[in-house]
Order: structure tokens, then C-alpha cells, then sequence
């Protein structure tokens, strides 16, 4: 392996932007959406194939989402203690392989192993590839980078019931997990070739009474999600989740005393990536909840075909491409505020148009207002996987990136398990009776509400937030002296304490919260 590798930075220079690397690390990420999520319009033929309930087939999700969200916090520990490059080219291995394994499932308890020793792959592939091309891309090139990673998310959602619909009617269900193994073996092959070999840091030691109430706490809250979708009348949804609650409350406050602690909190300090875990947790739950009620709406609601209902949730997937080569431009423009202030406030006005839609509103109207959806809800996504970063320090960027990625999959369960509860709090609503898309209305304008909250936290940030990622080598900038970046000043060295003070960059002094 050592013969083919990337010879890594010289220390004390640039890293050069790598498109190649972020597009492989793209490719990795779309597999491990695409395979959360588009096994549901195959669970009819598997469940008929293994002789068991439908219903039952659900676990094969569950098992494997859990495994995603739980294995995310040990993923970044591991790439520092071995390196990032070893555990990525380990993750696409035991992805590829386990994908086989659930090709060849003779029933559902193979495949839920399966599914788990996937689940497992997907947990390094996640964080370890973002690391990977975070590490190997300036500041000024972060927008660039950020838009390769961000499409899979945008996309996969979108893109695996039809997919999973295709693949299963023209060929079978088994297909679903086999065209990941050419994929997952050019992955490979392509990883050896590209990507930077730098060695680990074998006398990292891992904080594994953080790691246990951290991944003990995100696998009882994604249970609790799933329990509360798949079975909301049941107790254990509730207490699943206030488990989950409790254990990562715990994590938090071990972790702020520890001397090696498995992450680094003091992340939060930095406004810039705070905003990812207040409005950016929002705008992502409440983003996260259109795939699922969209079609739901369409089907249930207004009485149209599957085939019909997935047409039109196309159009989200057109206001994602099209608006892509514009968003970037856009933030240098106008900065990450306006952009997610932009993004948010336009998100719940479509989010409005949703709920007053009828089956006889005409479908190029319908078709309009999903392709905006879609342009802006691109746009918000965009910024909030730039912003997050604008002003992490080098030392910080490991920890700052787990703990997004472990954010990301809670929010996006959360979307739907709030969609769904949302639907089931409007059924029983009698102004609704009359109106089969009742519901839907209800919980998409309790949508647009939550979506607001997203743009009242972007109102808070500074008008110049992330901007040496927005607006790098602006004269403006370096006149004034400072780069406000999320309330950050630099400042020539001072005595303080040393959790107060961190090195912006090599050589250019201290920084200090404001």
C-alpha cells in the first residue's frame, strides 16, 4: 500500500485543492445515503422472498442507521490513531464486502448482520472521507470542496425510491446491494491512488467512557426515532429517547473534565460552527422531512400513483442540480448570512405553497414550486457545510467534523420521525376531516414555522461570519485588520488562559472570543 501513496504536505505549507479527492470521497457518500434509505420500495419482494411480515424487514434499516450514527464518534479517534488514509480504504472494504453478504442473505437474520457490518464501513466512510479532503483544502478553496460533499445528501434522498423501484421491478432486490461492488472496488483502487498517506498517532489514547455514553446515547435516540415512526402508540419510543438524552448529557459533562476527551467541545465557542447545531440542526430536520411527506401527500391525499407521485418529487431533485454552479458564487457575493437567511426564509414560504396545494391546483404550478424547494433548500445546505468550518483551527478539525457528521444523521432522522408524528397529531384535528391532505397541510405549515426558527439564528450571526472562507484575499478584509470570522478578532499574543486563546493560522498571532 505504501508504494502507491500521495506523499503528504511538507509541514509549514499549503495544501493544494484536490477536485479528484473530493469527488472520490463524493462518490463514497452518495453510496452510504443511497443505502440508508432505498431499501424501502424493496421490502414488499425481500420480505416475500424470506417468508416474513413486511414489517420485519424494517429492521434492516434501523439496524443499519444505528450502526451509521454510533459508529460515527469512533470513526475520528481511529483515523488519528491510524490514519485517515488506512480507515477510509478499511471502510470502503467492509462496505463493498458486507454489501455482497446481504446480496447472498439466505434470510432476515443474515441480512440484519449484513446490514449492521455495512452500517459499520459507512461510519468510517462518512466523517473520515470529509476529513480527509478538509485537511487537504485551504480556506479559500472550502466553498469549492463543500460542494462536492454536499450533493450526496441533496441527492440520495431523492434519488433511492426511484432507484430501489427500478432496480427491484427490472431485476430484484438483490441488485440493490450488488452495484456496489464495481463501485466499491473502483473506490478502492482510486483511494490507493489519491489519497494522502500520513501517519497516525500511535500514543493517541481514546476516551472510552466517552465513547460508550456518546454511542450508548445516539443509538438510543435513533431507536427512539425509528420507534416513534414505526410504532407510535408504544412507551418505548419515549423512553428510548429520554435514555438517549441522558447518556449524551452525561458524555457532554465527562467530556468538558477529561483530560483526553473523545471529542473536543470547545468547538461550540466558535459561532460560526455553533450555527451548524442550532440552525443548521433545524433547517436539516425540517429539510429532511419533504422526501417523506411529499409523496405521502401525493399518494394518500390527492390519490395519485406512485409513478405520478415520484415524476413530481422529481422536480426537487431539478431544483438541486440546477441551482449547484450558482451557489457558490452566490455566498461569495453575499456572504453566508444573507445566503442562510436566504435559504431558510424562501425553504418555509415553499414550504407554505406545500401546504395549500390541491389535486386541482395545475401540475406546472406544483412542478414550480418544488423546483424552488429544491433550488433553496441546495442553497441553505451549502452554506451550512461551508460555515461550519470557516473558523475551526487546524487542531479542532477532527473533532469539529464528528461531531457534525453524528448531528447530521440525528437531524435527519429527526425530520422524518417528526413528519411523521406531525401527520398523526393533524388526522385527529376535525377541520381536517373533510380533506384527505388535511394532515399533510398541518404538518407542513408546522414546518414552515420550525424553518424560521432557522432564519432567526441566521439573523444572529455577524454580517461578515466565515468570511475568510466567503471572501478570501478581500482588501477590505486585510485593511480593517481582522477577518470577523463568527465574532472571532486576531489579536498579537496576550496572557490568558489557554482555552481562550487559539492560533488562527501559522504566523498569524492569537485569536479571542468576543
Amino acid at each position: 500500500m505504501a508504494s502507491s501513496t500521495v506523499p503528504a504536505p511538507e509541514p509549514g505549507t499549503s495544501p493544494a485543492w484536490n477536485p479528484r479527492l473530493a469527488l472520490l470521497v463524493a462518490a463514497t457518500l452518495f453510496m452510504e445515503f443511497l443505502d440508508g434509505t432505498i431499501l424501502t420500495t424493496a421490502i414488499p419482494n425481500i420480505a416475500g422472498d424470506f417468508g416474513v411480515p413486511p414489517a420485519d424487514v424494517n429492521i434492516t434499516m434501523t439496524a443499519y442507521l444505528m450502526t451509521v450514527a454510533m459508529g460515527i464518534p469512533l470513526s475520528g479517534w481511529a483515523a488519528e490513531r491510524v490514519g485517515a488514509r488506512k480507515v477510509f480504504c478499511l471502510a470502503i472494504t467492509l462496505f463493498t464486502l458486507a454489501s455482497l453478504a446481504c446480496a447472498l442473505s439466505p434470510d432476515l437474520a443474515v441480512l440484519t448482520v449484513s446490514r449492521i457490518v455495512q452500517g459499520a464501513g459507512a461510519a468510517m466512510m462518512v466523517p473520515v472521507g470529509t476529513l480527509l479532503v478538509l485537511r487537504g483544502t485551504p480556506k479559500s478553496e472550502l466553498l469549492r470542496a463543500t460542494a462536492f460533499l454536499v450533493w450526496p445528501a441533496l441527492l440520495a434522498p431523492v434519488l433511492a425510491p426511484l432507484v430501489g423501484g427500478a432496480l427491484t421491478t427490472y431485476l430484484s432486490w438483490h441488485w440493490i446491494f450488488l452495484i456496489n461492488l464495481p463501485l466499491g472496488a473502483a473506490a478502492f483502487i482510486t483511494a490507493l491512488r489519491i489519497v494522502p498517506a500520513v501517519p497516525g498517532d500511535p500514543g493517541r489514547r481514546l476516551d472510552w467512557l466517552g465513547l460508550v455514553l456518546t454511542t450508548a446515547g445516539v443509538g438510543s435516540l435513533v431507536v427512539g426515532l425509528e420507534l416513534a415512526t414505526a410504532h407510535p402508540d408504544g412507551p418505548w419510543a419515549t423512553i428510548s429517547a429520554l435514555a438517549g438524552l441522558a447518556a449524551l448529557v452525561c458524555a457532554v459533562l465527562w467530556m468538558r473534565r477529561a483530560k483526553h476527551p473523545l471529542f473536543d467541545l470547545s468547538v461550540f465557542r466558535t459561532r460560526t460552527f455553533r450555527a451548524m447545531a442550532t440552525g443548521g440542526f433545524v433547517y436539516r430536520l425540517t429539510i429532511s422531512s419533504v422526501p417523506f411527506l411529499l409523496p405521502l401527500m401525493f399518494q394518500t391525499g390527492f390519490g395519485w400513483s406512485p409513478l405520478h407521485a415520484g415524476i413530481m418529487v422529481a422536480a426537487v431533485f431539478i431544483g438541486n442540480i440546477g441551482i449547484k454552479p450558482a451557489t457558490t458564487p452566490l455566498i461569495r457575493r453575499f456572504g453566508f448570512r444573507a445566503m442562510l437567511v436566504l435559504g431558510s426564509l424562501a425553504s418555509a414560504v415553499t414550504f407554505a405553497l406545500c401546504a395549500l396545494l390541491t389535486p386541482d391546483t395545475p401540475q406546472a404550478l406544483i412542478f414550480a414550486v418544488l423546483v424552488c424547494s429544491g433550488a433553496f433548500r441546495s442553497i441553505g445546505f451549502s452554506a451550512y457545510a461551508s460555515v461550519q468550518y470557516a473558523d475551526i483551527v487546524p487542531a479542532q478539525l477532527t473533532s469539529a467534523n464528528s461531531v457534525s457528521a453524528t448531528l447530521v444523521q440525528l437531524a435527519a432522522g429527526s425530520g422524518i420521525a417528526v413528519g411523521a408524528l406531525l401527520i398523526r397529531v393533524f388526522d385527529g384535528v376535525t377541520v381536517f376531516d373533510a380533506d384527505a391532505a388535511g394532515p399533510f397541510r398541518g404538518a407542513f405549515l408546522t414546518m414552515a414555522v420550525l424553518m424560521l426558527l432557522s432564519t432567526a439564528d441566521s439573523l444572529s450571526l455577524h454580517r461578515q461570519a466565515g468570511a475568510e472562507v466567503s471572501r478570501p484575499g478581500d482588501p477590505e478584509l486585510s485593511r480593517s485588520g481582522h477577518a470577523d470570522l463568527g465574532r472571532q478578532t486576531v489579536t498579537p499574543p496576550a496572557p490568558g488562559p489557554a482555552e481562550e486563546q487559539r492560533p488562527l493560522r501559522p504566523g498569524a498571532g492569537r485569536v479571542r472570543r468576543q
